[in-house]
């Protein structure tokens, strides 16, 4: 109806039986809305007023930016992703006024039903922006693919977002892409919120990445491994070794039900540098690595409910205080001040 509010359609079915009238009412709530359906896109702004809603794909053309509105709602259908093809995406979310990405089945039994959709992929992007947004359902929330060369910084800097409740991966970075991450929740998806694979570069600060997936294959919070087996151009099985020149994780919560909650397992052949600072860690027995500085291990964050992804905590919490204020950020995800005396993770008591 070219209008941006939901609407009721009513509507009957009559069954005449031996000269009776018997009516079923029907009644259904709808909503206009933009669709993209496989579409490739010029450079754009998606308008809050009405849901976008993709099929196959949505695609950002090479050297074109896609910017999104706060407020803006996407639903996407089985498979479907937002592809940013060599352009730029802008997620311009606010408190209280985030971007959601989820899939279409409105239905309540789809609530937290995981892969509904594919995710947001990144491939040899320019640099590019998310902020205050949550993207939950998918298969993996954050995608990156490769850098392009002619960037200085990251592909992608993702700050106050919510990525939960994905099948396999939170973020998922892959042969050479850069991702900074600040006051992010990464939380119940499938395997890892973190998967760097054949290299890439990471960056994450005041992030609270933890497991708590529901899936059979739950693995622990942190995958990092700079090499993967696979066809060369040839077509012949070959293992790829990629550089990983920033690995920094700080002021951070790592944790989940396993007893160790990161995974590092690298080859030789290319440079490596991870910095683990101030984060509390689960971790049995406790790492010995250099790497790792004033961090803190295995006691109970105490989460408020994290069977509702609610991870901020209470105040016997060892996450209080902990974080260094010379790397620390001035405001938490809900934009709770911080003070002298920060706490690790997103939230701040």
């Amino acid at each position: 109806n070219n209008q941006s509010n939901p609407l009721i359609i009513e509507d009957q079915i009559r069954f005449l039986t031996n000269g009776t009238n018997q009516y079923v009412q029907l009644v259904a709530w709808g909503q206009d809305a933009y669709f993209h359906n496989k579409e490739n896109m010029a450079t754009q702004t998606w308008a809050n007023d009405k849901p976008h809603v993709i099929y196959g794909y949505a695609a950002i053309d090479s050297a074109e930016t896609l910017t999104i509105q706060a407020g803006t709602d996407i639903y996407l259908h089985k498979n479907a992703l937002l592809y940013n093809n060599k352009g730029t995406l802008n997620i311009n979310g606010t408190y209280n006024n985030e971007v959601t990405f989820q899939g279409d089945r409105l239905e309540a039994s789809y609530n937290d039903i995981s892969g509904q959709y594919y995710g947001i992929y990144f491939n040899k992007a320019r640099p590019s922006t998310i902020n205050y947004a949550i993207i939950k359902n998918g298969t993996s929330g954050i995608h990156v693919f490769d850098e392009d060369p002619s960037n200085s910084g990251y592909t992608v800097t993702v700050t106050n977002t919510k990525i939960f409740n994905n099948a396999s991966y939170g973020v998922f970075i892959y042969s050479g892409g850069k991702v900074k991450a600040e006051n992010c929740v990464i939380a119940k998806n499938g395997f890892h919120a973190l998967f760097c694979l054949e290299g890439g570069d990471f960056n994450f600060n005041k992030c609270t990445l933890v497991g708590y997936g529901n899936g059979d294959g739950q693995t622990p919070a942190i995958g990092i491994q700079n090499y993967y087996t696979r066809p060369d151009g040839s077509g012949i099985p070959t293992t790829f070794i990629g550089s990983i020149n920033e690995g920094k994780i700080y002021n951070s919560v790592i944790y989940g039900n396993y007893d160790r909650e990161y995974v590092i397992d690298t080859l030789s052949g290319a440079p490596l540098s991870f910095d683990f600072q101030n984060n509390h860690i689960r971790c049995s027995p406790v790492p010995s690595d250099a790497f790792f500085v004033n961090n803190s291990f295995n006691q109970d964050p105490v989460f408020k409910s994290p069977s509702i992804y609610d991870f901020s905590f209470f105040s016997t919490s060892p996450l209080i205080g902990g974080a260094n204020p010379g790397t620390s950020l001035p405001f938490d995800i809900e934009l709770k001040s911080r003070d002298g005396s920060p706490d690790k993770g997103a939230y701040e008591f």
